[in-house]
């Protein structure tokens, strides 16, 4: 007897092997001819078996007439031609084990049409509903595209550290880590003395392995890395979270110009491979999510992305005529409903903008001749928004110091970046792109926390 999985016995091709089934009973409907249909789900794909319980069966009475939403059975059977439309199988039982009973009255999630919200509220069950087993597989097939994109492009998949003392962004909004005593945390005057601290620094989480991408690919060629990332951003907005997923690609020898032909394949490569590999959970996501995201996602393969400079994409937005929440002037960082208009109005299609304000952008950015503005890049998509920041890196020593001093920092924490400068400088360039941002654009889904296993959030770290 084979064992398979329920995404298998749904398919014509098992009709007439003898099988076993595990998974969780979504629903049991009982017939007055002596027998019942289980609806059976192992989270292998969207749709359940439906599995024919006779009354034959011998613990059928005291076990399976008492099934309900959540119990976990193991069934084997013969796999049949179904004669009701919708589905192409069904499995006759020959023997139903009842592994975990779910009591109807307590079991939180057996109702239809719980809220995200409720949900939320009981997120190490909400894995077992439609929506959050289709997210995880879209999820998981996101990942793997990530990885067979650059894997198939000579990129040397790379570890960056969790724990760094470098603040790649310079926002400040990073968690602090401390061996020290909270109660009893050691002075020297005002200042804290670290030399009794586990590693005799301040330490935080990262909120970027960019730095140290950057001192592999100056070695190496092409890395990437993809790995969990942290912000200590007091946001309890729809779009933020404090611990996310990032994937970052650095690639030596790379200008800007390359930088925005690879991240245009890059995100095309990912919508082809869920709409590929993750047909009828798209299609759920298209019905009961947002019924757009279907021609939104088949729109944008088939677009050639616009680049627009920063300073022209502000003279659109002047002369719109719209009325936006935050005003306009060249200078601003784009606001989402900035970003929203050139892509979803203006221009319907992704947009690529460059060339953005130096005052604005981090340190590490490549000056461009005007003094005014730095080879920075954001892709921008229907829908959602900023996707993918990027940049070309300052590779010229001197203007790198020069920017670092001022933007008032230190150059001493950063002499081995500055290394990569002295010794056999090369233009190189990367970019950002945030999974769970990926995972809102893919899905339609309004809320990134429902993107994410186990969301962190301020107040928020259960699990």
């Amino acid at each position: 007897m084979e064992r398979i999985s329920v995404a298998q016995a749904r398919k014509e091709e098992s009709i007439g092997k003898e099988v076993q089934l595990q998974g969780w009973v979504r629903t049991r409907r009982d017939s007055k001819g002596g027998f019942s249909f289980l609806e059976l789900n192992d989270g292998t794909c969207q749709g359940n078996v439906q599995i024919l319980a006779e009354a034959t069966l011998p613990n059928y009475e005291t076990d399976v007439k008492k099934l309900g939403t959540g119990a976990s059975v193991t069934v084997t059977g013969l796999v049949k031609q179904s004669p009701a439309k919708g589905q192409a199988t069904e499995v006759q039982a020959k023997n139903v084990t009842v592994h975990g009973w779910a009591d109807a009255e307590t079991y939180p999630i057996q109702k239809k049409g719980a809220t995200m919200e409720f949900l939320r509220t009981v997120s190490h069950l909400r894995p077992r509903t439609n929506t959050f087993g289709a997210v995880a597989r879209v999820r998981n097939c996101a990942s793997r595209s990530i990885h067979d994109f650059f894997q198939e492009r000579d990129f040397l998949y790379l570890h960056t550290p969790i724990i760094t003392a470098s603040d790649c962004e310079g926002a400040g909004e990073l968690f602090k880590v401390t061996t020290f005593d909270l109660d009893k945390v050691p002075r020297q005057g005002p200042q804290i003395d670290f030399h009794s601290d586990f590693f005799s620094k301040p330490a935080f989480l990262t909120v970027s392995g960019q730095l140290q991408a950057e001192i592999f690919a100056c070695a190496l060629g092409k890395v990437y890395t993809f790995g969990p990332t942290f912000r200590a951003e007091n946001s309890n907005t729809p779009r933020h979270l404090a611990e996310f997923w990032m994937v970052e690609p650095e690639m030596a020898f790379y200008d800007l110009n390359d930088n925005m032909t690879l991240a245009e394949a890059f995100i095309k490569r990912i919508i082809q491979d869920a709409l590929a590999r993750c047909p009828d959970d798209m299609k759920f996501f298209q019905e009961r999510i947002d019924k757009e995201v279907l021609s939104r996602l088949e729109h944008i393969l088939k677009s050639e992305f616009l680049r627009l400079p920063y300073t022209e994409a502000i003279e659109v937005l002047l002369q719109s005529g719209e009325q936006f929440e935050f005003p306009v002037k060249w200078g601003i960082d784009l606001q989402t409903e900035h970003e929203r208009y050139l892509t979803e109005k203006k221009f319907q299609r992704p947009v690529i903008l460059f060339d953005y304000p130096r005052a604005i952008k981090p340190f590490y950015m490549r000056v461009n001749d005007d003094g005014k503005t730095v080879r920075a890049m954001d892709v921008l998509v229907p829908g959602v928004g900023e996707i993918i920041g990027g940049s070309q890196r300052e590779e010229r020593l001197d203007v790198l110091e020069q920017n670092m001093k001022d933007k008032g920092m230190s150059l001493e924490p950063y002499q081995w970046y500055l290394d990569l400068r002295r010794f056999g400088t090369v233009p190189h360039s990367g970019f950002g792109l945030g999974l769970e941002r990926v995972l809102l654009f893919l899905t339609g889904m309004a809320n990134i926390r429902d993107v994410i296993p186990f969301p962190r959030t301020p107040g928020n770290a259960e699990f």
